[in-house]
């Protein structure tokens, strides 16, 4: 296994830059995610870590060997596509036995690794059937042993469970944590999916037209995110918009919100903005006290989804989500007003 390292790297196509002096590092043996909308760089990073084009600059080095202008077939790269590309002429055993024989590996000692690659996927029984006769998990789970049966130094995964309907996507992201941790390999892997990346991954790089916008731990960047765009892109989020005044933001109404520490905190008279996540905002009772931030709006609609509650409230022209695991809301009623509370430990200052 190894670690991966990627350092300034840029690369254009025409006029359009795809990535823009990108550096991220992704340590050996863990499980990240790169994270963006359509267009933001994160399939063409993956694609040069594989190899599938070398960069206009920039270094790109694998357990420590620099690989920016070695050849796809020598990095020893692992990879998962979205369609799977399984061979339909083939079946399970031989799909997955496919990169040891372009590799010259004795069928017999082929055939122990891929029962072995078989076992770890819990498709032993299956190793006969032919990619029709497969569900699409099954199908995902051959492309994955066909990946690491090849003992690579990194696997990268590019939308691997993008082509899943929702119940067997959430199996499947169980299964490939599973099967990751046992394997111990490095991963990287591609994704639209918000909750996928929190669910999976130890670690999210989020890109933004090409540039790498914030990477961390997932419950960092979810709870304390720098920027604006992170905070927007991964969950729900509740922005206000104001002048800071002493650490705190006054809203437009005169309303002054209390902050915790942070690097977006502006100087006294600068504009800014600040994020509180809607599970961290509450309805306020009749005797609940009046410490943290507080605010008075009119609840406009109420969102029931099993044991998830969103309600929606007016605040100056301002929609506030609100949101919490229990069905109390559901007592409430459309245009009652209320008071909204929330902590200024939770309201986080953001960089625009």
């Amino acid at each position: 296994m190894a670690s991966v390292e990627v350092r300034n790297l840029s690369r254009s196509f025409g006029t359009f830059k795809a990535l823009d002096d990108v550096s991220i590092s992704f340590e050996d043996g863990g499980f990240y995610a790169l994270l963006g909308p359509s267009g933001s760089g994160k399939t063409t990073l993956l694609r040069l870590i594989a190899g599938f084009g070398y960069p206009d600059q920039g270094h790109i080095a694998i357990g420590g060997e620099s690989v920016e202008r070695v050849p796809l077939e020598k990095r020893n790269i692992g990879m998962v596509f979205q369609s799977y590309a399984l061979f339909p002429n083939m079946n399970v055993f031989d799909n997955i036995a496919f990169g040891l024989d372009v590799r010259g590996v004795p069928r017999e000692d082929a055939a122990r690794e891929v029962r072995r690659a078989l076992e770890l996927v819990q498709l032993s029984e299956l190793e006969t059937r032919r990619p029709h006769q497969l569900s699409g998990g099954q199908r995902q789970r051959v492309a994955l042993a066909r990946a690491i049966v090849i003992n690579p130094r990194v696997l990268l995964l590019d939308e691997p469970l993008g082509a899943l309907d929702k119940a067997l996507r959430l199996d499947m992201q169980v299964e490939l944590k599973r099967i990751q941790r046992e394997v111990g390999i490095t991963t990287i892997f591609v994704t639209h999916d918000q909750e996928e990346a929190l669910t999976m991954s130890d670690r999210i790089g989020i890109l933004r037209a090409g540039q790498l916008v914030e990477e961390g731990a997932p419950e960092d960047i979810y709870r304390r995110p720098k920027t604006r765009f992170a905070a927007t892109f991964l969950g729900e989020a509740n922005i206000f918009e104001g002048i800071w005044t002493d650490g705190r933001l006054r809203l437009a109404d005169g309303t002054l919100l209390e902050t915790a520490p942070g690097a977006g905190r502006g100087a006294t008279g600068e504009p800014g903005c600040c994020l509180i996540r809607p599970e961290q905002v509450r309805i306020a009772g009749e005797n609940d006290g009046g410490t943290g931030n507080r605010l008075e709006g009119r609840i406009t609609r109420r969102l029931f989804a099993g044991n998830w509650t969103t309600v929606f409230v007016d605040y100056q022209g301002k929609t506030i989500r609100v949101g919490q695991a229990n069905t109390d809301f559901l007592k409430l009623e459309d245009g009652s007003k209320v008071t909204l509370a929330f902590s200024g430990s939770n309201t986080i200052p953001l960089q625009s």
